[in-house]
């Protein structure tokens, strides 16, 4: 059982950083974060209410509280960045996911507020991305749980994982009969 609940938690496998990320790379991890927000819309635009309130796995997040998640996770992210980039070695600030999930905006609000959100963030987010030199792409925060240093150019992979990731939430989410 424990598998099968992970393949739901982790339908695409979880994020790991390829030991040498080249432009190549980047740039199509950019690409995956530029998309992202239209993907969304596609999938969800046509949803009814009762639609959104269904789970990828038994005591997952509902459709609407994803989308919520990932303006949340995302906002946050680019935040880091820009931290990144402006600060010697930041200690970036952790935030509890979970609890943010079940905040009454993330249960019941409407979803085109992430959305909007996520397409205004996301176009900010590229033009960031795309205009980094590879002194700015070496540039690091610190994550105060773990103590880890992570790298701008392994946090843009993490993030278009985060965006695939999630899109696969909603994917399965929408098959689900119950």
């Amino acid at each position: 059982m424990k598998s099968n609940i992970d393949k739901l938690k982790f339908p695409i496998g979880k994020f790991i950083a390829p030991n040498t990320i080249d432009n190549g790379t980047i740039t199509k991890w950019i690409g995956i974060i530029q998309s992202f927000p239209d993907l969304l819309k596609k999938e969800v635009q046509e949803l009814s209410e009762e639609a959104l309130q269904k789970t990828y796995r038994p005591n997952g997040w509902s459709i609407r509280q994803i989308i919520h998640h990932c303006a949340d996770s995302h906002m946050n992210s680019l935040i880091r960045f820009k931290l990144a980039l402006t600060e010697d070695i930041p200690v970036i600030k952790p935030y509890a996911e979970d609890l943010w999930a079940e905040l009454i905006d993330s249960k019941e609000l409407a979803i085109n507020s992430s959305i909007n959100m996520l397409e205004a963030l996301h176009y900010r987010w590229v033009v960031l991305l795309q205009n980094m030199t590879p002194s700015d792409m070496a540039r690091q925060f610190r994550h105060p749980d773990s103590n880890e240093l992570i790298n701008i150019k392994t946090n843009i992979g993490l993030y278009a994982w985060h965006c695939e990731h999630h899109l696969a939430h909603i994917k399965i989410a929408k098959m689900n009969k119950e």
